[in-house]
């Protein structure tokens, strides 16, 4: 707690020090957390609907998360980058058990940082160095993941990499492909976009890295055979598949992996975000011949924090909770409660244009009329401004050309009252905003 004996200088030091990297911060102190809650210096609780960054896939100290740091943090916590631990190995041993054909893993801190070492794995292995993305892509803000992410933050930073090529997202809110029925018509759109990406290539297209959710492009789910029909093209053009499940990853969407819906298996998975459920922790897994490959041509991707044994620990403790608890069929079961209870809403309110995604990790639009199909950006920022002001987090991506969507993805923990909760102070502040 502050000290009351002297002048609180923390709002001055903000302002005077803080250096600001893109969102307005919110304007209280954020004192501690729990569970499906954070609180501020005033006591106040507030219900996150986002899990922190998208991460707390368990919600905010955990028990067995709180206990496995303390006893590792005490034991063994960072080595030297060619050493390894119990730990890094045990947690490698899980990710590579658990989808056939992707046995070896490396673990790192940010899902950024698994991204790039992906591509750069990528181009190691096809001797290529074309990345292929959608154009609603968040995939990081280090060199070559931020050349590959096209959503937002790619104007006055000078170049992008050389070969970095975008294909339209398929959105069935906003078809651009249409079945005469009015329907996204996703498979002449894929035709299409590849295409304009051979007539674009030089013949260097090493791999395509895809979200199964894009998230930060407004929770574009990808149409079901989707996935499978993408991976085709890439074997068509010896390109290698990467998958993104920062996000999607862990249970959340109902499945331990998103892909896993579709049958398909990525050439590359990276993970990050809910490995961690809230530490810095990532992986990038793949199969055995693309490693044999990468090392053979001398592959090398070192980092202050590669295969730490603390956060390695962490994950350990993640996936323990999440298969003890029964967490992926738990997270469809709240998914689904939650989703009825915003398709509700979506009759009440004309504002909500659409309902989407998978599990708990859902998208909203907020639009001005259902037939315009609109952004409404000034409305989004008024229900966001009154869920806080009730005590509701929920993050908005506000982007005209992708829209103005929520994104909600509550803990896997999170309980039935809490979903429950969540959609009152929804209601509440919808109405607020409407009166507006």
């Amino acid at each position: 707690m502050p000290d009351t004996h002297q002048p609180d200088t923390f709002w001055s030091d903000v302002s005077n020090h803080v250096m600001r990297y893109g969102p307005a911060f919110e304007q209280r102190i954020i004192d501690r957390a729990d569970g499906s809650f954070v609180y501020d210096e005033d006591g106040t609780r507030i219900l996150d609907f986002t899990s922190g960054q998208m991460s707390a896939l368990l919600g905010h100290a955990h028990p067995d998360i709180v206990h496995v740091v303390r006893e590792q943090i005490g034991r063994l916590d960072h080595l030297f980058s060619g050493m390894l631990s119990r730990p890094v190995v045990d947690l490698c041993a899980r990710l590579g058990g658990m989808v056939p054909g992707l046995e070896k893993a490396m673990l790192l801190s940010t899902g950024g940082e698994a991204n790039e070492a992906a591509i750069r794995l990528a181009k190691c292995v096809t001797g290529k160095h074309e990345i292929v993305a959608f154009s609603k892509s968040w995939h990081g803000m280090t060199g070559a993941a931020a050349s590959a992410t096209y959503s937002a933050a790619r104007k006055g930073y000078g170049p992008a990499n050389v070969g970095a090529f975008a294909i339209p997202a398929p959105h069935a809110y906003r078809p651009r492909f249409k079945h005469a029925d009015g329907s996204l018509d996703w498979r002449t759109e894929l035709d299409d976009a590849f295409a304009q990406i051979d007539a674009q290539s030089t013949g260097s297209l090493a791999a395509f890295i895809a979200e199964p959710i894009l998230s930060s492009g407004g929770v574009i789910d990808l149409p079901e055979g989707y996935l499978a029909a993408l991976k085709r093209k890439c074997e068509e053009r010896d390109m290698l598949l990467i998958l993104d499940e920062a996000q999607t990853g862990i249970g959340r969407t109902g499945t331990m992996f998103a892909f896993q819906r579709d049958g398909v298996t990525p050439d590359i998975l990276t993970l990050s975000k809910t490995l961690g459920a809230g530490l810095p922790l990532s992986a990038l897994v793949t199969s055995r011949e693309i490693e044999e490959a990468a090392h053979e041509r001398g592959f090398i991707f070192l980092t202050t924090h590669v295969s730490d044994p603390l956060p390695a620990a962490v994950g350990l403790a993640v996936l323990d909770v999440v298969e003890r608890d029964g967490l992926i069929s738990r997270a469809a079961e709240a998914g689904e409660r939650l989703r009825n209870g915003m398709l509700a809403l979506q009759q009440r309110y004309g504002c909500i244009g659409d309902v989407r995604g998978r599990g708990l990790l859902l998208g909203l639009e907020i639009v001005t009329d259902r037939g315009s199909k609109v952004p409404d950006l000034a409305m989004g920022d008024r229900i966001a401004e009154a869920a806080m002001a009730r005590g509701l987090s929920m993050n908005i991506v506000k982007v005209p050309a992708m829209g103005s969507v929520f994104r909600i993805a509550p803990p896997l923990t999170a309980t039935d009252a809490e979903i429950d909760l969540g959609l009152d102070i929804m209601s509440a502040a919808l109405d607020d905003a409407s009166r507006q």
